[in-house]
């Protein structure tokens, strides 16, 4: 059972949300957060496995309480839900530590799909945030060459990096690569662990501050 955290200053949203999650046989609502603070608090509490997330919320905003339960709540996984489809937002929130980041006006199904996505440690970005994202890296003129941090890393690591910034599935890596979608995982584990990192999200953002996918095309 996929336990979930709702945080949204609204009540009728949060109703809306809990109708949608609490109908399938698999999720559960463990509470109900009206602000950032009270995110934080119930987060530390009940320790839930994906929290639903809105950025605009009053006493804390839905970015700094990402940051904190992210540092403190163990194995919580953050999933944005917002109608602000900004740049200024969703690099802050990928910052901040969120594991995704999909627009209010998702379908209920696309909702649910990104809740089990998240769960399993994989990174979920709206089409539009992923261009906007890719955009905003490519847009800075090169970057700086410094691997100092990708140094752990071995050949096909780094090979594997470079396509996970670019928006590849593992199946699709396999494919590109000839390996197995078993073998991509073990590399996608290590690389994660090597460099300290929760989900695809963070290894995208790895990959471009560090100069590699400029590099690399």
């Amino acid at each position: 059972m996929i336990r979930l955290l709702i945080a949204d200053d609204q009540d009728l949203v949060r109703t809306g949300f809990r109708m949608i999650v609490e109908g399938e046989p698999d999720l559960t609502v463990v509470a109900e957060a009206r602000d950032g603070r009270e995110a934080v608090a119930l987060a530390r509490q009940h320790q839930p496995d994906v929290i639903l997330m809105d950025i605009r919320m009053p006493v804390i905003d839905g970015i700094q309480a990402t940051r904190d339960i992210t540092r403190d709540s163990g194995g919580s996984r953050v999933l944005i839900l917002t109608t602000f489809d900004l740049d200024e937002y969703v690099f802050d929130a990928l910052r901040a530590g969120a594991s995704g980041f999909l627009l209010k006006d998702a379908k209920a199904d696309q909702l649910v799909e990104a809740i089990r996505t998240v769960h399993a440690g994989d990174a979920l970005l709206a089409p539009t945030v992923t261009r906007r994202l890719v955009a905003h890296f490519l847009a800075q003129g090169p970057q700086p060459n410094n691997d100092s941090r990708l140094e752990v890393l071995t050949d096909r690591e780094r090979e594997i990096l470079v396509l996970i910034a670019k928006g590849l599935s593992n199946q699709e890596i396999g494919t590109a690569l000839f390996i197995s979608e078993g073998t991509v995982k073990t590399h996608v584990g290590r690389i994660f662990n090597k460099l300290d990192l929760r989900d695809r999200s963070q290894a995208v953002i790895a990959a471009y501050e560090s100069g590699l996918v400029k590099a690399a095309t």
